[in-house]
């Protein structure tokens, strides 16, 4: 899922080399952390957060074909 969410932004973005994605969680339940930089998290986001929550529907169904809940986290980049 990791790979999925790191591609998908990577294709979005003006600056793929400034996407990182980070997975924590075990078992059943995972959180997808992705970051980008500051000129990009408009392309990530999207208008009202329609580009977020098309990425939140893909990683869902991803997460459900492998008997997983997943989450993902756009964060501020540091």
């Amino acid at each position: 899922m990791k790979e999925l969410i790191e591609y998908i932004a990577k294709s979005l973005v003006d600056h793929p080399e400034d996407v990182q994605v980070r997975e924590s969680g075990g078992g059943s339940r995972v959180r997808i952390e992705l970051s980008v930089s500051k000129d990009d998290m408009g392309r990530v986001i999207g208008k009202s957060g329609k580009v977020a929550n098309s990425i939140r529907t893909l990683l869902k169904v991803a997460a459900e074909r492998s008997g997983k809940q997943a989450t993902l986290d756009v964060m501020e980049p540091q």
